[in-house]
Protein backbone atom coordinates (compact mmCIF):
# COMPACT_ATOMS: atom_id res chain seq x y z
CA UNK A 1 0.00 0.00 0.00
CA UNK A 2 1.22 3.38 -0.75
CA UNK A 3 1.21 5.48 2.11
CA UNK A 4 3.08 8.79 0.08
CA UNK A 5 0.61 11.66 1.80
CA UNK A 6 -0.62 13.44 -1.58
CA UNK A 7 -1.35 16.82 0.65
CA UNK A 8 2.36 16.87 0.66
CA UNK A 9 3.76 20.76 -1.18
CA UNK A 10 6.96 19.35 -2.35
CA UNK A 11 5.41 16.85 -4.41
CA UNK A 12 3.69 19.44 -7.01
CA UNK A 13 5.35 22.19 -8.91
CA UNK A 14 4.17 25.57 -9.16
CA UNK A 15 1.56 25.65 -12.13
CA UNK A 16 2.66 29.46 -13.01
CA UNK A 17 5.94 28.83 -12.93
CA UNK A 18 5.63 25.92 -14.81
CA UNK A 19 4.19 27.76 -17.56
CA UNK A 20 7.39 30.24 -18.00
CA UNK A 21 9.69 27.47 -18.00
CA UNK A 22 7.66 25.92 -21.26
CA UNK A 23 7.72 28.75 -22.34
CA UNK A 24 11.34 29.27 -21.84
CA UNK A 25 11.45 26.10 -24.12
CA UNK A 26 9.68 27.76 -26.68
CA UNK A 27 11.86 30.58 -26.67
CA UNK A 28 14.57 28.27 -26.99
CA UNK A 29 13.82 26.57 -30.27
CA UNK A 30 14.26 30.48 -31.29
CA UNK A 31 18.11 29.56 -30.55
CA UNK A 32 18.42 26.15 -32.15
CA UNK A 33 20.46 27.51 -35.46
CA UNK A 34 19.44 24.42 -37.18
CA UNK A 35 15.90 25.31 -37.60
CA UNK A 36 15.19 28.31 -40.84
CA UNK A 37 15.93 31.35 -39.78
CA UNK A 38 12.23 32.85 -40.01
CA UNK A 39 10.87 29.40 -38.29
CA UNK A 40 12.86 30.90 -35.18
CA UNK A 41 11.83 34.51 -35.95
CA UNK A 42 8.40 32.86 -35.48
CA UNK A 43 8.95 30.67 -32.07
CA UNK A 44 10.43 34.23 -30.55
CA UNK A 45 6.98 35.81 -31.60
CA UNK A 46 5.19 33.03 -30.20
CA UNK A 47 7.08 33.67 -26.77
CA UNK A 48 6.78 36.50 -26.88
CA UNK A 49 2.90 36.36 -27.28
CA UNK A 50 2.37 33.32 -25.08
CA UNK A 51 4.29 35.77 -22.21
CA UNK A 52 1.36 38.61 -22.90
CA UNK A 53 -1.52 36.09 -22.77
CA UNK A 54 0.37 34.54 -19.20
CA UNK A 55 0.11 37.95 -17.47
CA UNK A 56 -3.61 38.69 -18.79
CA UNK A 57 -4.67 35.81 -17.09
CA UNK A 58 -2.78 34.22 -14.68
CA UNK A 59 -0.76 36.80 -13.17
CA UNK A 60 -4.13 38.43 -13.35
CA UNK A 61 -5.76 35.69 -11.66
CA UNK A 62 -3.60 35.92 -9.04
CA UNK A 63 -3.60 39.73 -8.51
CA UNK A 64 -7.14 39.70 -7.80
CA UNK A 65 -6.56 36.95 -5.10
CA UNK A 66 -4.24 39.19 -3.27
CA UNK A 67 -6.42 42.50 -3.77
CA UNK A 68 -9.31 40.01 -2.46
CA UNK A 69 -6.64 39.25 0.82
CA UNK A 70 -6.12 35.99 -0.27
CA UNK A 71 -2.78 34.37 -0.09
CA UNK A 72 -3.04 30.69 0.21
CA UNK A 73 -1.29 29.18 -2.53
CA UNK A 74 -1.91 26.19 -4.54
CA UNK A 75 -0.92 22.29 -3.88
CA UNK A 76 3.11 23.28 -4.08
CA UNK A 77 1.75 25.51 -1.37
CA UNK A 78 3.86 28.68 -2.34
CA UNK A 79 1.66 32.30 -0.79
CA UNK A 80 0.22 34.18 -3.67
CA UNK A 81 2.68 37.15 -2.46
CA UNK A 82 5.61 34.85 -3.04
CA UNK A 83 4.12 33.27 -6.73
CA UNK A 84 4.05 37.08 -7.75
CA UNK A 85 7.93 37.67 -6.67
CA UNK A 86 8.66 34.62 -8.14
CA UNK A 87 7.16 35.04 -11.78
CA UNK A 88 8.91 38.77 -11.79
CA UNK A 89 12.28 37.42 -11.24
CA UNK A 90 11.68 34.96 -14.08
CA UNK A 91 9.81 36.71 -16.61
CA UNK A 92 12.47 39.66 -15.81
CA UNK A 93 15.36 37.09 -17.19
CA UNK A 94 12.61 35.85 -20.09
CA UNK A 95 12.32 39.33 -21.40
CA UNK A 96 16.23 39.97 -21.30
CA UNK A 97 16.76 36.15 -23.03
CA UNK A 98 14.14 37.75 -26.08
CA UNK A 99 15.78 40.76 -26.36
CA UNK A 100 19.21 39.28 -26.19
CA UNK A 101 18.61 36.99 -28.81
CA UNK A 102 16.01 39.52 -30.96
CA UNK A 103 18.85 42.19 -31.13
CA UNK A 104 22.44 40.08 -30.62
CA UNK A 105 21.30 37.56 -32.59
CA UNK A 106 18.31 37.41 -34.94
CA UNK A 107 18.40 40.83 -36.45
CA UNK A 108 22.10 40.42 -37.49
CA UNK A 109 21.57 37.13 -39.30
CA UNK A 110 18.57 38.62 -40.65
CA UNK A 111 21.03 41.68 -42.03
CA UNK A 112 23.47 39.03 -43.05
CA UNK A 113 20.49 37.49 -45.44
CA UNK A 114 19.37 41.10 -46.66
CA UNK A 115 16.25 41.72 -44.25
CA UNK A 116 17.71 44.87 -43.04
CA UNK A 117 15.54 47.37 -40.01
CA UNK A 118 16.84 50.00 -40.67
CA UNK A 119 18.10 53.00 -37.74
CA UNK A 120 17.60 56.25 -37.84
CA UNK A 121 21.74 57.08 -37.64
CA UNK A 122 21.59 54.95 -40.85
CA UNK A 123 18.75 56.51 -42.96
CA UNK A 124 19.74 58.23 -46.24
CA UNK A 125 18.02 61.92 -47.31
CA UNK A 126 15.61 59.68 -49.45
CA UNK A 127 14.17 56.98 -46.57
CA UNK A 128 14.22 59.69 -44.19
CA UNK A 129 12.37 61.99 -46.51
CA UNK A 130 10.16 59.21 -47.20
CA UNK A 131 9.52 58.22 -43.84
CA UNK A 132 8.90 61.92 -42.99
CA UNK A 133 5.81 61.97 -45.68
CA UNK A 134 4.60 58.31 -44.48
CA UNK A 135 4.42 59.92 -40.84
CA UNK A 136 2.04 62.93 -41.84
CA UNK A 137 0.20 60.75 -44.40
CA UNK A 138 -0.60 57.78 -42.13
CA UNK A 139 0.92 58.04 -38.82
CA UNK A 140 0.39 61.92 -37.25
CA UNK A 141 -3.76 61.74 -38.08
CA UNK A 142 -4.45 59.15 -35.88
CA UNK A 143 -2.22 59.95 -33.07
CA UNK A 144 -3.64 62.03 -30.21
CA UNK A 145 -0.81 64.01 -27.38
CA UNK A 146 -2.37 64.18 -23.97
CA UNK A 147 -0.33 66.50 -21.64
CA UNK A 148 -0.51 65.34 -17.98
CA UNK A 149 -1.34 67.27 -15.16
CA UNK A 150 -2.32 66.90 -11.92
CA UNK A 151 -5.49 67.98 -12.34
CA UNK A 152 -5.97 65.05 -14.65
CA UNK A 153 -6.06 61.43 -13.90
CA UNK A 154 -3.48 59.44 -15.94
CA UNK A 155 -5.18 58.74 -19.57
CA UNK A 156 -6.79 54.96 -20.65
CA UNK A 157 -4.23 53.11 -22.39
CA UNK A 158 -5.08 50.51 -24.68
CA UNK A 159 -4.33 46.79 -24.07
CA UNK A 160 -0.90 46.33 -25.44
CA UNK A 161 -0.82 49.08 -27.31
CA UNK A 162 1.93 51.33 -28.21
CA UNK A 163 2.73 54.45 -26.12
CA UNK A 164 5.19 56.78 -26.05
CA UNK A 165 5.97 59.02 -22.85
CA UNK A 166 6.90 62.50 -24.19
CA UNK A 167 9.06 65.15 -21.36
CA UNK A 168 8.69 68.16 -22.66
CA UNK A 169 9.77 72.28 -21.39
CA UNK A 170 7.97 74.62 -21.63
CA UNK A 171 4.52 75.92 -21.34
CA UNK A 172 1.43 75.03 -23.90
CA UNK A 173 -1.16 77.26 -25.37
CA UNK A 174 -3.28 77.10 -22.25
CA UNK A 175 -0.22 78.10 -19.91
CA UNK A 176 0.23 75.21 -18.36
CA UNK A 177 3.30 73.25 -17.84
CA UNK A 178 2.91 69.59 -17.15
CA UNK A 179 6.57 68.37 -18.13
CA UNK A 180 5.47 64.78 -19.33
CA UNK A 181 2.89 64.17 -22.85
CA UNK A 182 1.73 60.33 -23.75
CA UNK A 183 1.23 59.88 -27.53
CA UNK A 184 -0.24 56.82 -28.21
CA UNK A 185 0.06 54.56 -31.44
CA UNK A 186 -3.36 52.46 -32.43
CA UNK A 187 -2.96 49.22 -33.07
CA UNK A 188 -4.53 49.78 -36.85
CA UNK A 189 -1.29 50.84 -37.76
CA UNK A 190 1.29 48.24 -38.95
CA UNK A 191 4.40 47.69 -36.17
CA UNK A 192 6.45 46.98 -39.02
CA UNK A 193 6.80 49.19 -42.47
CA UNK A 194 8.24 48.18 -45.41
CA UNK A 195 10.60 50.63 -47.25
CA UNK A 196 9.99 51.08 -51.22
CA UNK A 197 12.49 48.93 -52.88
CA UNK A 198 14.19 51.32 -54.52
CA UNK A 199 14.80 52.77 -51.18
CA UNK A 200 16.09 49.31 -50.58
CA UNK A 201 14.93 46.06 -51.34
CA UNK A 202 13.24 44.36 -48.00
CA UNK A 203 14.02 47.60 -45.50
CA UNK A 204 12.21 47.93 -43.17
CA UNK A 205 11.45 50.59 -40.25
CA UNK A 206 9.66 49.81 -36.62
CA UNK A 207 6.64 52.12 -36.42
CA UNK A 208 8.35 53.20 -32.97
CA UNK A 209 11.20 54.00 -34.64
CA UNK A 210 9.33 56.55 -36.74
CA UNK A 211 7.65 57.79 -34.20
CA UNK A 212 9.91 58.80 -31.89
CA UNK A 213 11.57 60.72 -35.14
CA UNK A 214 8.84 62.60 -36.28
CA UNK A 215 7.10 63.22 -32.72
CA UNK A 216 8.07 66.37 -32.23
CA UNK A 217 5.62 67.48 -35.11
CA UNK A 218 3.01 67.34 -32.39
CA UNK A 219 4.07 69.70 -30.53
CA UNK A 220 4.62 72.66 -33.34
CA UNK A 221 1.38 74.42 -32.19
CA UNK A 222 2.41 74.45 -28.79
CA UNK A 223 5.05 76.62 -27.16
CA UNK A 224 7.92 74.27 -26.34
CA UNK A 225 11.64 75.25 -25.27
CA UNK A 226 12.65 71.61 -26.30
CA UNK A 227 11.70 67.94 -26.51
CA UNK A 228 14.02 66.43 -24.41
CA UNK A 229 13.14 62.59 -24.58
CA UNK A 230 10.73 60.52 -25.82
CA UNK A 231 10.60 56.70 -24.37
CA UNK A 232 8.47 54.12 -25.51
CA UNK A 233 6.14 51.79 -23.19
CA UNK A 234 3.48 49.21 -23.38
CA UNK A 235 0.79 47.83 -20.72
CA UNK A 236 -1.15 44.79 -20.36
CA UNK A 237 -3.95 44.40 -19.18
CA UNK A 238 -5.92 42.00 -17.48
CA UNK A 239 -8.17 39.19 -19.24
CA UNK A 240 -8.87 37.62 -16.18
CA UNK A 241 -11.08 34.82 -15.90
CA UNK A 242 -11.33 31.48 -13.14
CA UNK A 243 -11.48 28.49 -15.70
CA UNK A 244 -12.10 26.03 -12.86
CA UNK A 245 -15.57 28.28 -11.70
CA UNK A 246 -17.13 28.25 -15.11
CA UNK A 247 -19.59 26.26 -17.02
CA UNK A 248 -19.12 27.95 -20.20
CA UNK A 249 -15.43 28.80 -21.09
CA UNK A 250 -16.50 30.08 -24.23
CA UNK A 251 -18.42 32.26 -23.30
CA UNK A 252 -16.87 33.73 -20.03
CA UNK A 253 -13.92 34.81 -22.27
CA UNK A 254 -16.70 36.39 -25.01
CA UNK A 255 -17.75 38.14 -21.56
CA UNK A 256 -14.43 39.53 -20.59
CA UNK A 257 -13.84 40.73 -23.99
CA UNK A 258 -15.76 43.81 -23.81
CA UNK A 259 -13.74 44.90 -20.98
CA UNK A 260 -9.96 43.75 -22.25
CA UNK A 261 -9.21 47.12 -24.02
CA UNK A 262 -9.22 48.90 -20.61
CA UNK A 263 -8.86 46.16 -17.91
CA UNK A 264 -6.47 46.87 -14.57
CA UNK A 265 -2.90 46.77 -15.07
CA UNK A 266 -0.75 43.51 -14.95
CA UNK A 267 2.26 44.44 -16.54
CA UNK A 268 4.18 47.52 -17.47
CA UNK A 269 7.19 47.35 -20.59
CA UNK A 270 9.28 50.54 -20.89
CA UNK A 271 12.45 51.08 -22.93
CA UNK A 272 15.87 50.11 -21.37
CA UNK A 273 16.45 53.97 -21.11
CA UNK A 274 13.44 54.72 -19.67
CA UNK A 275 13.98 56.77 -16.39
CA UNK A 276 13.02 55.00 -13.22
CA UNK A 277 10.78 58.22 -12.49
CA UNK A 278 8.62 57.53 -15.80
CA UNK A 279 8.00 53.86 -14.74
CA UNK A 280 7.18 54.99 -11.36
CA UNK A 281 4.69 57.61 -12.53
CA UNK A 282 2.91 54.89 -14.87
CA UNK A 283 2.77 51.93 -12.36
CA UNK A 284 1.88 54.85 -9.99
CA UNK A 285 -1.27 56.03 -12.65
CA UNK A 286 -2.64 52.58 -12.63
CA UNK A 287 -5.87 51.41 -11.36
CA UNK A 288 -4.07 48.24 -9.80
CA UNK A 289 -1.53 47.57 -7.53
CA UNK A 290 1.53 46.01 -7.17
CA UNK A 291 2.10 46.26 -11.24
CA UNK A 292 5.14 43.90 -12.65
CA UNK A 293 7.67 46.32 -14.43
CA UNK A 294 9.95 44.99 -17.26
CA UNK A 295 12.47 46.97 -19.04
CA UNK A 296 13.75 46.48 -22.85
CA UNK A 297 17.15 46.18 -24.09
CA UNK A 298 14.88 47.89 -27.56
CA UNK A 299 11.87 50.28 -27.96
Amino acid sequence: MNDTDLQTPQLYVNRELSFLEFNQRVLDQAKDSRIPLLERVKFLCISCANLDEFFEIRVAGLKELLEAGAVQGGPDGLPVPEQLKAIRSRALRLVDEQYELLNDVLMPELSSKGVVFVSPENWTVAQAAWLAGYFSREVEPVLSPLALDPARPFPKVLNKSLNFAIVVEGEDGFGRNSGLAVVQAPRSLPRIIKLPDELGSRNFVFLGTIVEAFVSKLFAGMNIARLLSVFGSRATADLFVEQEEVDDLLRAVEGELASRRFGDAVRLETAHDCPDEISIFYSDSSDSPATISTKSRDK
